[in-house]
C-alpha cells in the first residue's frame, strides 16, 4: 500500500495547500460560485432524500411567476442554498443536522440523538428555520448569525457549542447520550468495505478514518483486521467487497470496556480474473475541492477494499484555472501508483473538460497534456474537444467522454431533448468526435442518468461509430458524504477481456478493441456464434447466428439482446438465447437491468456490453434512421453554439462548425 509520509514532495505540497483552501473555504474549496459549486454545500445534508430541483424551481417560480423553464434555469445562481436544504428536507431532521425552529416567541430543537463515547463531543450542524416575519438573530459561541424573514441558516456547531436565541441559552443536551465505550475488531483475512452502525444509522470508524457514507447514506471504511472504539450497545456489523462478492453481515454487542472480534466472510458471486476479465473505473477524482483532502493512500486502501482491478484518478479542474493533483500527475504520468500490484494497477489520468460541449476522460496518458478546461471563468469555449482528444491520443491514452447525459432521454426521443439546458456538463461533441474516430469509448455507466446514455450510446453504434461501452463514476475520494459521489471507486465498473497479464496497457488496449461491458454490480456475458463483444462477423445474407446472453447477480430483473431493430428477444435473469437471420449489416448487445438494490449504488440496476458487429458483405452497420438521427444532432449543436457558445473571434467558432462538417461529411456518405 502507499505510505503518505513518503508520497513525492510536489504531491505532499499539492495536499497541504487543498487543506488550506478547505480550512479558508470550506467544502468548494474557493472556487467560482457556479450553481454545482454551490450545491456542494447542500449535498451532505440532502443523501438519501429526493425533490431538490423540484424546491429549486418551485422557489425560483414563486420568485418570478410565469418565467418560462430556461429563465428559470438561468437564475439558479439566486438560490440560498440553506433554504434549499430547509425546503428539500420539508420538517425532517437527519443523523447529521439538527434544527433549530423559530417561530413567533417560540423557539424549539429538533434533533437525532447520537451516542458518545467519554463524553467526547459530537461534531454536527444546526439548521436554523426561521417562521418570523422580521429578521432573527442567532448567536454561536459568541458569533452572531442573522437569519432573514422565513429564512435559514446552517452553522457548523459541537455538542460544547454555547448557542442563543431571543436572549436565552438553547439546550443542547438532546444532541448528545453518554454510552459505555468498548472495542471492537474487524476481520475478514482480505481488505474489505466495512459499515459498523448504531441507532439511527450512526457510523463508527477506526481512529484516522474518515467518516464516510456511501449511495445508500451507510458508514463504510476500508481496510482488513482493524479495531475501533464503539458504545457498548447492539450494532450491526457488515463486510462487503465490490460487486464480485456479496455482503455479509451480523448484529453484535460489544462487552464494556472491552475487545469483541467480528470474523466476516463476504461470499464470492463471481471471479472475474479467473476468466480474463478485469474491472475498472475510468473517472474518478482524488481531489475536486470537497469536505476532506483525498490523499494516494486512501485511495489505494479503497482500491484494494472493493477489489478494483484498475482505477484510473483523473487530474482536473472544477470551475477554475487550478487542475487538482496536477502535480500528482506530473509526477506520476505513465507510471503505475505505488500500491499497485500483479491484480490491481492505478493511473493519474486527466478528465478534460468544456461545461457546453462535455467532459473526457484519459487513461494512460505518458505526459500531461497541454491544456485540461475550457469555457470557465468567461473563457472562450475553443477549441473544440476534439483538439483535445487528439492530443491526449498522441500521449497514448484512450480517451472517452464522461458522465454524459443527465435528463431523461429515450430510444425514441429527438437529439435536441439531450441538447437543452445550457452548460451541464452533457456530452454534446461525442456525436462528431465520434464519427471522425477520436473517441474510443462512452461511459454508459456513470453517476447521471444511464438509460438516456444509453439510448444515445445505441443510436451512434446504430449510425456507424465503432465506440465501447465504458463506466466512469466520477467517485470523490475528497467527499465524504455527497451521494453517488463519495461511494467508493468502482461501484460502477468497466470489464475487459485482456490479453495475458493485467497491465495498464493490456487493459487499455482491451478497452480500445471493445472487448468490454459496463455494469452496477452484474455480471453480463453476449456471445454471438461463439464471438464476445468487440467482435466483428463478416455474414451473407441470410445466414442465421445463435445469441446466447447469460447474467449473474441477484439484482438482475430483466435481460434483453438487441440489435440495430431494437429488442430481439427478452427474458428472466439467468441466460437467454436468440436465433438471428442476417439480412441488414446490424450490431448485437446484451442489456440487464433491475430495480433499486442494495447492491447497486444509484437508482438503478443495469449492465451493457459493447456490441458484436454483424457486416453483411463487408458492409458495416450505418442504419439510415440512426444516421438521420446523428445530423439532427449536428444541425442541434451548431444551433446551441450559436446560442449559449462563448467565443472571442468569428475564427473560434469557424473551428467548430468545420469540426461540424466534417462529421456532416462522414455521416452523409454512410447513408450512401
Amino acid at each position: 500500500m502507499c505510505d503518505d509520509p513518503n508520497i513525492p514532495l510536489t504531491v505532499a505540497r499539492a495536499l497541504g495547500e487543498y487543506r488550506a483552501l478547505l480550512d479558508e473555504h470550506g467544502v468548494t474549496w474557493g472556487e467560482d460560485p457556479i450553481f454545482y459549486v454551490r450545491s456542494m454545500t447542500t449535498d451532505a445534508y440532502l443523501m438519501g432524500t429526493t425533490g431538490f430541483w423540484e424546491v429549486c424551481y418551485g422557489m425560483l417560480g414563486t420568485r418570478y411567476p410565469g418565467a418560462p423553464f430556461e429563465e428559470l434555469r438561468d437564475r439558479l445562481d439566486e438560490l440560498d442554498m440553506d433554504e434549499v436544504v430547509r425546503g428539500v428536507l420539508a420538517g425532517r431532521v437527519l443523523d447529521n443536522l439538527a434544527a433549530l425552529r423559530l417561530t413567533d416567541g417560540e423557539t424549539a430543537l429538533r434533533a437525532r440523538t447520537q451516542a458518545v463515547l467519554d463524553g467526547r463531543p459530537l461534531r454536527t450542524t444546526l439548521l436554523v428555520d426561521s417562521a418570523r416575519s422580521e429578521p432573527a438573530t442567532v448567536l454561536v459561541d459568541g458569533r452572531a448569525h442573522v437569519v432573514g424573514p422565513g429564512g435559514a441558516r446552517l452553522i457548523k456547531i459541537t455538542s460544547w457549542s454555547e448557542v442563543v436565541a431571543d436572549g436565552v441559552p438553547i439546550d443542547l443536551s438532546p444532541l448528545t447520550r453518554p454510552a459505555p465505550a468498548a472495542r471492537l475488531r474487524v476481520r475478514a483475512g482480505f481488505p474489505c468495505k466495512w459499515s459498523v452502525y448504531g441507532e439511527h444509522g450512526q457510523g463508527w470508524y477506526p481512529e484516522g478514518a474518515p467518516d464516510r457514507h456511501d449511495y445508500h447514506v451507510l458508514p463504510y471504511f476500508h481496510g482488513d483486521d482493524l479495531v475501533l472504539d464503539v458504545p457498548a450497545e447492539t450494532l450491526t456489523v457488515r463486510a462487503s467487497r465490490g460487486m464480485e462478492y456479496d455482503s455479509a453481515q451480523v448484529t453484535v454487542t460489544p462487552a464494556p470496556g472491552g475487545e469483541t472480534l467480528v470474523e466476516l466472510t463476504p461470499e464470492r458471486l463471481y471471479d472475474a480474473a479467473a476468466l480474463g476479465w478485469y474491472g475498472g473505473d475510468m473517472h474518478v477524482h482524488l481531489n475536486w475541492a470537497g469536505d476532506m483532502v483525498g490523499t494516494p493512500g486512501l485511495a489505494g486502501i479503497m482500491q484494494h477494499g472493493e477489489d478494483l482491478h484498475v482505477l484510473n484518478l483523473v487530474a482536473g479542474n472544477v470551475s477554475s484555472e487550478r487542475v487538482y493533483d496536477s502535480e500528482a500527475l506530473e509526477h506520476w504520468a505513465g507510471k503505475d501508483l505505488p500500491w499497485s500490484d500483479a491484480s490491481h494497477v492505478a493511473r493519474i489520468g486527466v478528465e478534460y473538460r468544456n461545461d457546453l460541449l462535455g467532459h473526457l476522460y484519459a487513461f494512460g496518458v505518458s505526459a500531461p497534456p497541454s491544456r485540461f478546461h475550457t469555457g470557465f471563468l468567461g473563457t472562450a469555449d475553443w477549441p473544440p474537444n476534439s483538439v483535445a482528444c487528439e492530443e491526449l491520443r498522441g500521449l497514448g491514452a484512450v480517451t472517452g467522454y464522461s458522465h454524459p447525459f443527465h435528463t431523461p432521454f429515450a430510444d425514441t426521443d429527438a437529439p435536441d431533448k439531450a441538447l437543452r439546458w445550457g452548460r451541464n456538463c452533457s456530452s454534446r461533441e461525442i456525436v462528431a468526435d465520434a464519427a471522425l474516430g477520436l473517441v474510443d469509448t462512452l461511459d454508459v455507466l456513470s453517476q447521471t442518468s444511464i438509460t438516456a446514455t444509453a439510448a444515445v450510446y445505441r443510436r451512434l453504434i446504430g449510425a456507424g461509430n465503432r465506440v465501447a461501452v465504458t463506466a466512469g463514476t466520477d467517485a470523490m475520494v475528497s467527499f465524504a458524504r455527497r451521494g453517488n459521489q463519495s461511494n467508493p471507486p468502482g461501484w460502477a465498473r468497466v470489464y475487459a477481456r485482456v490479453d495475458g497479464p493485467l497491465t495498464a496497457v493490456s487493459f487499455a488496449e482491451a478497452v480500445r478493441r471493445g472487448h468490454t461491458f459496463g455494469t452496477t454490480g452484474p455480471w453480463l456475458e453476449l456471445s454471438v456464434a461463439g464471438h464476445g463483444p468487440g467482435a466483428t462477423l463478416d455474414l451473407s445474407p441470410g445466414e442465421r447466428v445463435t445469441i446466447t446472453a447469460r447474467s449473474v447477480g441477484p439484482e438482475v430483473e430483466r435481460l434483453e439482446i438487441r440489435t440495430a431493430d431494437g429488442v430481439l428477444a427478452g427474458g428472466s435473469p439467468g441466460e437467454l438465447t436468440a436465433e438471428l437471420v442476417v439480412g441488414a449489416p446490424t450490431y448485437v448487445v446484451a442489456v440487464a437491468t433491475g430495480g433499486p438494490h442494495e447492491r447497486s449504488f444509484t437508482g438503478e440496476v443495469y449492465a451493457h456490453t459493447s456490441p458484436v458487429y454483424l457486416d453483411v458483405d463487408g458492409r458495416h452497420v450505418a442504419r439510415a434512421e440512426d444516421v438521420g438521427w446523428c445530423l439532427e444532432w449536428l444541425d442541434a449543436l451548431e444551433a446551441l453554439l450559436r446560442e449559449e457558445g462563448v467565443f472571442e473571434t468569428t475564427r473560434q467558432f469557424a473551428d467548430h462548425l468545420a469540426l461540424i462538417d466534417r462529421a456532416r461529411e462522414v455521416y452523409r456518405a454512410r447513408l450512401t
